[in-house]
């Protein structure tokens, strides 16, 4: 089959002016032609079209394009194998933007009192004040909120690093717990469910019911899930199991 280039801008969405710039510069120019001296594109044409578009989306530069395509030793398979390797390679690199933005704003819904500057250093590059705006959007009116934010006007640069530190050592810890096999009902489950309970008390009172509030927005939230389900795969549904069992055991002293 062969396609004019008015067919070629329907189906694949490339503006005429773009499939003409292509063949201009030799990046897609087809070989067959009318009998008026139109471009026909063939299947060919059409296959190198989407290996040019899809390089692009991932921001290769033209000429660089060029370079890809016009490889000797590479053929459709070889193409394919790089794609699903570059595809690969940026989903894992969107999986760790979204990981290192879901920590950020648990920590912003405690109230970051820092420069941009030291945000950025602790939090990482992904760092965004908007994510206060949304903590503070989504809990501003709570006694908690106000809590956080008297408690953490004092932290400086150090005792947020600090907290940041404490945090990561106690997901180390209970992935470890999980990755050993303790039931969340177990004895060290609970203990690390209750040194987890005291540490969000850093920031406001967190009474072992509000605990296990937090412990069952940690799985229906799906980017607190996703928080945890980055430290360890399953980590999100047992720390909720042993939150809710450390609250029960606390309930049953009183």
């Amino acid at each position: 089959m062969s396609f004019t280039v008015g067919q070629v801008a329907e189906l694949t969405g490339v503006t005429i002016r773009t499939l003409h710039h292509y063949g201009q510069i030799g990046l897609l120019e087809p070989q067959d032609r009318t009998g008026a001296g139109y471009r026909q594109y063939s299947d060919a044409d059409l296959q190198r079209l989407r290996h040019i578009l899809f390089y692009r989306e991932l921001g290769f530069p033209l000429d660089e394009v060029a370079t890809i395509l016009d490889d000797p030793a590479a053929d459709a398979a070889a193409h394919l194998r790089r794609q699903r390797q570059l595809l690969t390679e940026r989903i894992e690199r969107l999986e760790h933007m979204v990981a290192a933005v879901d920590k950020e704003m648990e920590a912003l819904t405690m109230g970051v009192q820092l420069t941009p500057e030291e945000q950025f250093e602790i939090f990482g590059p992904n760092y965004s004040p908007d994510y206060e705006t949304e903590a503070q959007q989504r809990w501003g009116d709570t006694p908690e909120w106000a809590q956080s934010q008297q408690r953490t006007a004092s932290f400086d640069k150090q005792r947020w690093m600090e907290v940041k530190q404490e945090m990561d050592d106690l997901n180390r810890r209970l992935a470890k717990a999980l990755r050993s096999g303790a039931a969340p009902d177990s004895a060290v489950a609970m203990d690390l469910a209750e040194e987890h309970r005291r540490s969000i008390e850093t920031f406001y009172d967190c009474s072992a019911q509000m605990h296990r509030c937090l412990g069952d927005m940690y799985v229906a939230d799906k980017r607190f899930t996703r928080t945890y389900e980055d430290v360890a795969p399953g980590l999100a549904i047992w720390l909720r199991d042993a939150i809710h069992a450390n609250a029960d055991r606390a309930e049953a002293k009183q």
